[in-house]
């Protein structure tokens, strides 16, 4: 984990409350996994709390981290207000990411509204080392999505589904994955989103005993497992989503009687 002042090289908004930022950062480069998250810290009155942000992707080459957020508080506002130029202080990397030290597998990859942030960095990762993946990615409408833009998804086969049927399949996302695994030959689901979204997408990957990996989206104070604000409950009694995850293998998450899923190389 680092503390590193990095400075803001672009801030813009993708499509309503939605933003990517983009900022020069050296430190924490080489050692961040897809499915980390950092803490972002306000300045402005009435924020003291740093802000849990997933990390959208980091280009080694050019020392870049991206972040995708959407403006919901006091926070997320004063990060929508930064400029090119400002500065701003990040902590991390931090918690547990995606298992991504896999080889010849064939991987889908769920993205739902925000879940969609830590894609664009698992989807590469993956393709390094010579993985299938197979990407679907769902919203509430065409807007939400206009980020998958920013997502090098050539050569690989797509899913989009829309509540409103604005873009895609009208639907949600367990449709084109229920079908997915239906046909067979998936060795594992990683997926990031709403809880319900999780929890459907769980239970449909351990319904086909396919291992999944899920990524939870808590309010956290600290993010270093300082205080209990993220804990939740699981098959393995109270766990931190700050440091057990934001990943985890959705056996210990979800309720359900699989058909024993075994874990695709990766455990």
């Amino acid at each position: 984990m680092f503390l590193e002042d990095c400075k803001v090289l672009e801030n813009k908004q993708v499509f309503g409350t939605y933003y990517l930022m983009k900022l020069k950062g050296e430190k924490s480069i080489n050692v961040a996994k897809a499915g980390q998250f950092y803490m972002l810290q306000c300045k402005g009155q009435g924020t003291i709390l740093r802000r849990p942000i997933s990390l959208h992707y980091i280009n080694k080459s050019e020392n870049i981290l991206e972040f995708y957020y959407e403006v919901k508080g006091l926070g997320t506002k004063e990060f929508a207000n930064l400029k090119e130029g400002d500065t701003l202080n990040i902590q991390g990397p931090l918690g547990n990411g995606f298992t991504t030290d896999i080889e010849n597998k064939t991987i889908v990859v769920v993205g739902g509204g925000m879940g969609i942030a830590p894609t664009k960095l698992l989807i590469e990762r993956l393709k390094e080392n010579g993985n299938k993946v197979i990407y679907i990615c769902g919203g509430r409408n065409k807007g939400a999505l206009e980020i998958i833009k920013n997502i090098n998804l050539e050569g690989i086969e797509t899913y989009i589904t829309t509540d409103d049927g604005s873009l895609g399949i009208k639907g949600n996302v367990t449709m084109p994955l229920r079908t997915l695994l239906e046909k067979g030959g998936i060795d594992g689901v990683y997926t990031c989103g709403p809880h319900k979204m999780l929890e459907f997408v769980g239970k449909t990957a351990q319904e086909f005993g396919v291992y999944c990996e899920v990524s939870l989206e808590e309010r956290m104070a600290c993010g270093v497992k300082a205080c209990v604000g993220c804990s939740i409950l699981t098959n393995e009694g109270m766990k931190k989503v700050c440091h057990d995850g934001p990943v985890f293998d959705s056996r210990i998450i979800i309720d359900i009687n699989p058909k024993n899923p075994e874990p695709c190389g990766c455990k």
